[in-house]
C-alpha cells in the first residue's frame, strides 16, 4: 500500500463515519470532490452519507 492508497483508506474511513465532510475527505485524500465522489464506489461507501434517521424525519416533514 502506498501513501497515496493510505490517506484514500483513511479518509474514506473517516468520512463513513461522520468524522470529515466529503470536502475534508477529499482534501485529504489529495483529490478533488468530484474524483473523490467518484472513488468513494471501490471502498463500498455511498455518497449519501446520512443517518436512516434523519431520512425517517424528512419523509415525516414531506
Amino acid at each position: 500500500m502506498n501513501n497515496r492508497e493510505f490517506l484514500m483508506l483513511v479518509a474514506t474511513r473517516l468520512y463513513e463515519q461522520g468524522k470529515l465532510s466529503l470536502g475534508q475527505a477529499a482534501e485529504l485524500a489529495g483529490l478533488t470532490k468530484r474524483t473523490f465522489a467518484e472513488l468513494l464506489y471501490q471502498y463500498n461507501v455511498s455518497i449519501f452519507n446520512f443517518p436512516a434517521t434523519d431520512l425517517a424525519i424528512d419523509v415525516e416533514n414531506a
